[in-house]
């Protein structure tokens, strides 16, 4: 009986031991799987269809001028050579237009006719001239002979000079108003009258709003449309005076588009005024801007602007690389394979950051720890990304 009893005892405490290393086995077996849970949701990969389908961008990791920059406004503007009132030197009634607002037009190029009968009379007082021109010009002649050859009177050749350039001065003046309406004297002269002109481009661009209709009759000088040449649009910023001893001539300026999704340009400041606006306080300063994708930029379009007047320059990643949880700002780096083989796709780590002053759609940052020289990171579709994680990180609870 007492055998029995301490059979017993040995097999409960064997049982407990067996308990307790179990235990003990299982402790690191879930360790590891909350590791494993926890950099599931701290990288992924992805290959380039995968990028590309939900448009995800990468980029190198890239300093950018955020601290010594003076702030400003304005808008674009062209040159006065580059903008031009298409008008019309006589008066009359539009027979036909030829262009659309918005159309390209070379400087020369007919946009308009207009009709005009009094046109009708001004060539037949050039014929007319032309021809008593003959006459006079056979004349002076005939007088120069003889009073070369002494034969004549000085008084004769003096009338015959002076009727001379009188009709002379008629007729080339005949000739200018005639080409100015773009009338071509030769085609007169063999006897092509006309009962219209044209009215034709000043200079080369695209042409703006079109004020008048067709049977729309037309006074001398006034303006039926516009013609703008955006090729060298440049904008003007109001700097106000506690920044002005700051901006000089060749710095660089970043342009962000307020009215066209905040896109960005570069430029460079050609020229500052040297008086105030009004009572505002702000000088005007003039910036080329460098347009290498030929945007569609239009005169009057408001910008914000930053003036690079520094050479500091800190790490900065766009705004939409940048994601937040609980409070913290996270970017994700590409990762290279464990392997250090090429792969088919893409590895990607998010990374915990410091964030400083955010301007033109880029904020500054700072990593918390320290990141492989020529470091590629997300640059746009970041939240994709961490979208991406936290669903895998709800599958595996």
């Amino acid at each position: 009986m007492q055998i029995q009893k301490y059979k017993q005892l040995i097999y409960l405490a064997l049982l407990s031991a067996g308990l307790l290393v179990s235990c003990t086995d299982k402790k690191p077996e879930k360790e590891e799987a909350a590791a494993s849970a926890t950099a599931k949701k701290e990288a992924l990969a992805l290959n380039p269809e995968q990028l590309q389908a939900v448009g995800i961008e990468i980029g190198p990791l890239k300093q950018h001028n955020l601290s010594a920059v003076v702030k400003a406004n304005g808008q674009l503007a062209v040159p006065p050579q580059n903008q031009a009132d298409v008008s019309v030197l006589y008066g009359g009634i539009i027979s036909r237009i030829y262009v659309l607002e918005g159309q390209q037009v070379k400087q020369g190029q007919v946009l308009a006719m207009v009709k005009n009968q009094d046109l009708i009379k001004l060539q037949q007082d050039y014929l007319a001239s032309k021809n008593s021109f003959a006459y006079v010009q056979a004349e002076y002649d005939r007088q120069k002979q003889l009073n070369d050859a002494g034969a004549g009177t000085g008084k004769s050749f003096q009338s015959a000079t002076a009727t001379f350039n009188a009709e002379s001065a008629r007729l080339k003046a005949y000739e200018s108003q005639l080409l100015q309406l773009g009338i071509s004297p030769a085609k007169i002269s063999s006897g092509h009258i006309v009962s219209q002109f044209p009215v034709s481009s000043p200079i080369n661009g695209t042409v703006g709003q079109i004020t008048a209709n067709t049977g729309a009759f037309v006074q001398p000088g006034t303006s039926i449309m516009e013609v703008v040449d955006n090729a060298k649009i440049h904008c003007d910023l109001t700097v106000f005076e506690k920044d002005l001893m700051a901006v000089k001539i060749g710095q660089q300026v970043n342009f962000q588009l307020t009215n066209q999704n905040n896109q960005v340009i570069t430029g460079t400041i050609n020229g500052i005024n040297k008086s105030f606006e009004n009572e505002s306080k702000g000088v005007i300063v003039h910036a080329v801007i460098q347009n290498p994708q030929h945007q569609n930029l239009i005169p009057g379009m408001y910008v914000t602007a930053l003036i690079n007047v520094g050479t500091q320059k800190d790490w900065a990643v766009p705004v939409v690389a940048l994601v937040r949880a609980g409070g913290r700002a996270y970017i994700f780096v590409v990762e290279e394979h464990a392997d250090g083989q090429k792969h088919n796709d893409y590895q990607f780590k998010k990374v915990e950051v410091s964030t400083g002053v955010s301007e033109l759609g880029f904020t500054q940052i700072k990593p918390l720890t320290e990141l492989p020289a020529k470091t590629k990171v997300v640059t746009k579709g970041a939240f994709y990304l961490e979208s991406k994680i936290a669903g895998g990180g709800e599958e595996e609870e």
